[in-house]
């Protein structure tokens, strides 16, 4: 039976507290990183890179992902999601072999570099090989990665399905899918795409799903490429925005906001933020005006050249820029540690973003600040973010400096 779509956009989000989605029953929660009887180089590299505890999200799925069970975990941005299967990944190789034995699919190429850098951080000690496969790159180079061999394979899915159509990229060895960002994918028309890479895996290949957010038709899908999966679901109330102070700033009309920004500048380069526009000409038009009032920003978006995305994320991540004006295709999976305001220049367009937005500040405990601009027509909008995420979004006081 078809099923007519809902005409308010946000019916498409419906409430997940009646679909019956727990943590399944069989899930051991394990404390320590050494109780999760990971190889000794591994486990060097866990500690090496900074991590002492591992998160929520972390003492559950790593276990059952290293057991080779399908797994779909949602956990908010920030908590670590990125190191559980990395983690897991790594444990799960065969390193006496140079095969590709993971390949992992984002919807974004930032967020495929990022997993990338991750995994090699953590396999430091591993002689790990891990290449990252994204499209506005080099094709003979990355054939010439692929030719040398790789143990791991983050990409897009369309440039990974690519590699595979040339053969470049083998597949007989793989055993395990990632799905980063999921929700994202499926909503992106990866769909297609993912279908095609998974058609050329063997039949055995474990898959692991990774969201924040697991919307209906997501759990549906997974029905078709998954078999009996653990879930290790974080329900909605347990996905607070704790650590993060969020305000809105009331104008009255869209060209209030950029007086209001430059009013707020000084307290941007305390730290470093990130200013959310909801298009790529909303960045370009805000970063000409702010470099015209003699305001240093940088700014990135989806229709840039990789080569110059690259050389931003760089700039922004050494701390070279302070101010980072950009589309929601920065609100995933990237983590510049000393971001500690988000400022929503334009309220998301659904409320699922709200959260991968300002998720980017304080992440994993840190504490940070997020300020939404509000025309009188989006109070709506910010009212049923509050009680969609059952947070307190108050009005701006004079001191946010302060607080950050």
């Amino acid at each position: 039976m078809a099923v007519a779509k809902p005409s308010n956009r946000n019916a498409a989000f419906e409430d997940l507290s009646n679909v019956e989605f727990e943590t399944s029953e069989d899930v051991e929660v394990i404390e320590q990183f050494k109780n999760m009887h990971l190889k000794e180089e591994l486990l060097r590299g866990v500690f090496a890179y900074g991590f002492e505890k591992p998160s929520a999200i972390q003492q559950r799925a790593i276990k059952p992902i290293i057991k080779g069970r399908d797994v779909i975990a949602q956990a908010q941005s920030g908590t670590g999601k990125t190191a559980t299967f990395s983690i897991a990944i790594l444990q799960s190789l065969d390193l006496q072999t140079r095969e590709t034995q993971v390949l992992c699919l984002s919807p974004t190429r930032e967020l495929a570099v990022q997993i990338q850098k991750v995994i090699l951080a953590l396999g430091d000690f591993m002689n790990v090989q891990c290449h990252a496969c994204i499209g506005g790159t080099n094709l003979g180079e990355d054939i010439r990665k692929l030719d040398y061999g790789q143990h791991v394979v983050s990409g897009t899915p369309g440039r990974v399905y690519d590699m595979i159509r040339r053969r470049a990229l083998r597949t007989r060895s793989v055993k395990m899918l990632v799905l980063d960002e999921a929700d994202e994918m499926l909503n992106k028309g990866f769909k297609e795409q993912i279908y095609d890479v998974y058609r050329f895996l063997p039949p055995s290949t474990q898959v692991v799903l990774i969201s924040a957010t697991l919307p209906h038709e997501i759990l549906e899908i997974t029905s078709k490429f998954m078999t009996d999966p653990i879930r290790i679901l974080v329900k909605r109330d347990e996905l607070t925005l704790e650590g993060i102070k969020q305000f809105f700033v009331a104008v009255e009309r869209e060209e209030w906001k950029f007086d209001t920004l430059c009013d707020l500048y000084d307290t941007l380069t305390i730290t470093q933020a990130v200013i959310f526009c909801n298009t790529k000409r909303k960045v370009d038009w805000l970063t000409e005006k702010m470099r015209e009032n003699n305001f240093t920003v940088s700014s990135m978006h989806g229709d840039m050249p990789q080569k110059e995305r690259d050389n931003i994320m760089k700039e922004f991540r050494s701390g070279q820029s302070r101010v980072l004006i950009t589309t929601d295709v920065w609100a995933r999976g990237i983590d510049v540690q000393q971001v500690s305001l988000v400022i929503n220049y334009d309220l998301p367009n659904n409320r699922e973003l709200y959260i991968h937005r300002i998720g980017r500040s304080g992440r994993f405990g840190r504490k940070g600040v997020a300020i939404n601009f509000v025309k009188s027509d989006d109070i709506r909008i910010l009212r049923d973010i509050e009680q969609y995420y059952s947070t307190q979004i108050d009005e701006m006081p004079m001191n946010v400096a302060d607080l950050i």
